[in-house]
């Protein structure tokens, strides 16, 4: 019988699952992908996850996300986590934008929203001692620093053509910023395969670096004057660190991918890059968890949301087609937790 859910693991995480299952102790590190409104299929897993999953948990859980990824976990990481949530997924899914929407509007508008998933709380996000939130956003160089469309556009298509050739290279057009829980040291800051920024988090800068992390280059503005971070021009994340390709736990614990996706792109010029796939070694003691192609197919458009949706849809079509998209994400937060309670994740577990 066909599942809703897959779920794949890395050599290392597939032993252990088949001999233990996946007890939420054995779970050291989750990250959250980039994808805008992607995330929308993962909300009722989110929602399985903080409030039954890792209900009970002490010992900390090291989060990191760009873009949608790190909203969800500022969700997390929140002293009310299911409200925030539901405060994260109905903004969201209920923000109006005009026709044609300049980037000021949405990224004003995105702003908005983060103040209300936060509220008063930045400092109860920063001091949970078991969701530990990190962030990645990325400062421009060059041409990528520009607020004109033909000069960032241009600084664009040359960190793409570099990025063709070697993943290396984005260091000359941008430095990752990795924004991280103050006082923890995280298995994320070894991070050394690009130049890396480490600047902690604080309350005076979490909401413009959780915005920073989701500013999509063209589509919102870039954020300026970051309390605690180098001075620049800080766009998304996911431009370095699209889906992730980093060894984050060096030990026995395994790393919990809840992904839109059953596959990942390392980096946002990666897109269009068949060849390039995610490090072997880096994949070892990941469990990925995603919607199967079964279940998405049965989506309204036999799709998962995206970002086209703004443009081919109207807002009452987009708004349906997305509740749909929530509610039946609740099964697949059902399905995850009888796989894990019921011990049958040993037997429905694939490779990766």
């Amino acid at each position: 019988m066909s599942s809703i859910l897959d779920i794949k693991a890395g050599p290392a995480a597939l032993a252990r699952v088949r001999d233990e299952g996946l007890p939420q102790s054995s779970i050291e590190v989750m990250p959250g992908a980039s994808g805008g409104p992607k995330w929308f299929v993962l909300t009722g897993l989110d929602k399985a996850l903080i409030g039954e999953y890792f209900k009970d948990r002490k010992e900390p859980l090291h989060l990191l996300g760009t873009s949608a990824g790190s909203w969800r976990f500022a969700c997390y990481a929140h002293p009310d986590a299911l409200s925030a949530h539901e405060r994260f997924e109905q903004g969201y899914l209920l923000t109006q934008y005009s026709d044609n929407p300049t980037p000021e509007e949405i990224t004003s508008k995105c702003r908005l929203l983060i103040k209300e998933i936060i509220g008063s709380h930045a400092k109860g996000i920063l001091d949970n001692s078991v969701m530990r939130y990190n962030l990645i956003a990325v400062r421009s160089r060059g041409l990528g620093k520009s607020s004109r469309k033909g000069s960032l556009m241009t600084g664009l298509a040359m960190a793409a053509l570099a990025n063709a050739a070697s993943r290396k290279t984005l260091g000359l057009f941008f430095t990752r910023t990795l924004f991280y829980t103050p006082g923890v040291t995280s298995p994320f800051h070894t991070m050394s395969d690009l130049p890396t920024d480490r600047v902690e988090l604080s309350e005076a800068n979490l909401a413009e670096a959780i915005l920073a992390s989701g500013s999509i280059p063209m589509v919102m503005e870039g954020v300026e004057g970051i309390s605690g971070a180098p001075s620049g021009v800080y766009r998304d994340g996911g431009v370095t660190d699209y889906h992730f390709d980093t060894r984050f736990a060096g030990n026995d614990k395994l790393v919990l991918y809840p992904h839109f996706y059953g596959h990942r792109i390392p980096g946002w010029f990666d897109k269009g890059i068949k060849w390039r796939k995610p490090s072997a070694v880096n994949s070892e003691n990941l469990v990925m968890v995603s919607p199967s192609d079964e279940f998405v197919a049965k989506l309204p458009y036999g799709k998962i949301p995206d970002r086209n949706d703004f443009v081919n849809l109207s807002y009452e079509e987009r708004v349906r087609y997305w509740k749909v998209v929530i509610q039946e994400s609740q099964r697949l937060g059902d399905e995850f937790l009888e796989q894990v309670n019921s011990g049958r994740i040993r037997e429905t577990v694939r490779p990766l």
